[in-house]
């Protein structure tokens, strides 16, 4: 039974549980105050009937003395008697008005001579009820002894206690049940938080562009309940930003494996289709055979230089700890000058500019990697531009870093293009050829070596200027 009411408990709400406490703490209050309160009070009225007694004992002991008995009865209900005390033994003298049951008195008289003071007892009369006795002496040998009724004091008792139930019955409903509505109030920006979550809950969150509309918008609930909403909202935030990333992230993936699959297909099928001349005569003959196994060869090469950026770029996203850099002590501006001398033996078409400096920049760095990024920032400022265009490499030094501006005077990039320029497989001259535009793995490739080096790669271009600005870290070596 008491697991039973335990499980039912457990699954009460917060509030009814609180009301439910409160309304038991209150009822413990109010048993505490009411028991304390009838106590009191009845301490109070006995002690008012003690002293009552005495008052109307000091006339009676008068009369006593002067007739031997009382011959007048103070009110109505009450009783005296006079006795005679000798030798242990109590006499009562007659007249007397007392009730059938004298044993009480008689026992109060006897008791009351044997002692020093005057005494006082409460004792339930057959018949009569409950009655308050006091028994005084009048002189040595004579003992009076007075009863007044305590019914009225039970009466006025009966009544205190039910106006306390009453009471205390109604402040209570009253305290649990505006109790209840206070809470219920109070708790309502966690019962708009607790919606908010089920209402993610069932959410789809495996959607591509999966965000998340609910937040816990109301205010309220006092400085533990807004700090709880704000962490709340700010738990939802960082839920937001992670979906966002992951629907970024498979939304790359999507394309990039699109990409890769479209630009590896391209050189198998000219695999495929030039084997398949050595099929027929005509393509056994020496100078056909050597044209074909040549064009195969080439389209072999482009495969292959294709699936090495590939892995490259799958090595740095990885950050696999055999990193696929080498790092010595190198030469910045001799790099610099290599790159240029190559540039201009490949591209004559293209006058090219060299501002490397007097002095030589030490830096820690992979040369054959930096000397592939700087290449290609030359090859793609001669293939994207028309026949010449001048093209420009300044290189210097800012605080804590070098720097190599690769320019040039072409058309530019449009801010579109500029956005995704650096994405894998993007190509600014969509109508370009494949031999001619690359595989758009270029600059992708290029920004990850450079960001390997805790560097970065960065374009500036406008009608008529087009930049591209590499900057590596300094290292003390």
């Amino acid at each position: 039974m008491s697991a039973r009411l335990r499980d039912t408990y457990r699954r009460l709400r917060l509030g009814t549980r609180l009301a439910l406490g409160l309304g038991v703490l209150s009822l413990v209050a109010f048993a505490v105050v009411g028991t304390s309160l009838t106590a009191y009070m009845r301490d109070y009225l006995g002690h008012q009937q003690v002293a009552q007694l005495k008052l109307v004992q000091n006339t009676q002991a008068k009369d006593a003395a002067q007739h031997g008995t009382v011959k007048r009865q103070p009110y109505y209900g009450w009783y005296t008697a006079v006795y005679d005390v000798s030798d242990g033994t109590a006499a009562l003298r007659r007249p007397a008005d007392v009730p059938d049951d004298t044993g009480e008195f008689t026992a109060l008289a006897q008791a009351r001579a044997d002692s020093a003071g005057d005494l006082t007892s409460t004792a339930q009369l057959a018949g009569k009820g409950a009655y308050r006795l006091r028994a005084c002496e009048v002189v040595p040998g004579v003992v009076l002894v007075s009863a007044a009724p305590m019914a009225e004091i039970e009466d006025i008792m009966e009544r205190l206690i039910t106006v306390q139930v009453i009471a205390f019955t109604v402040a209570l409903l009253a305290l649990v049940v505006f109790g209840r509505i206070l809470l219920r109030r109070g708790l309502k920006p966690l019962s708009d938080m607790a919606h908010t979550a089920h209402g993610i809950a069932s959410h789809d969150l495996t959607e591509s562009a999966a965000r998340l509309p609910l937040r816990a918008d109301r205010s309220g609930g006092g400085p533990e309940v807004e700090e709880l909403r704000t962490a709340f909202n700010t738990m939802l935030e960082h839920i937001d930003d992670s979906l966002a990333v992951r629907a970024e992230a498979e939304q790359r993936l999507r394309r990039f494996v699109a990409d890769a699959s479209h630009e590896l297909r391209t050189p198998l099928m000219s695999v495929r289709g030039y084997a398949d001349l050595f099929q027929y005569a005509a393509a056994n003959v020496p100078e056909e055979r050597d044209k074909h196994l040549a064009r195969l060869r080439s389209e072999a090469a482009r495969m292959g230089i294709l699936l090495d950026d590939l892995l490259l770029l799958a090595r740095l996203d990885a950050a696999e700890v055999d990193a696929p850099l080498r790092l010595e002590p190198c030469d910045l501006a001799d790099l610099v000058r290599q790159a240029a001398d190559a540039f201009r033996a490949a591209h004559p078409g293209h006058p090219l500019t060299l501002d490397a400096g007097s002095r030589p920049l030490p830096l820690s760095l992979d040369p054959v990697r930096i000397r592939q990024v700087l290449d290609n920032l030359l090859t793609n400022a001669a293939v994207h531009t028309p026949a010449g265009t001048r093209v420009s490499v300044t290189v210097g030094v800012t605080p804590g870093a070098a720097r190599v501006v690769v320019a040039d005077t072409g058309p530019g990039i449009t801010d579109a293009d500029q956005r995704r320029i650096f994405d894998r497989f993007y190509r600014v001259d969509k109508a370009r050829s494949r031999e001619n535009g690359g595989s758009g793995l270029g600059l992708a490739v290029a920004r990850s070596l450079v960001t390997a080096h805790g560097g970065t790669l960065t374009l500036r271009s406008e009608p008529g200027a087009t930049a591209f600005l590499l900057e590596l870290p300094r290292v003390a070596l």
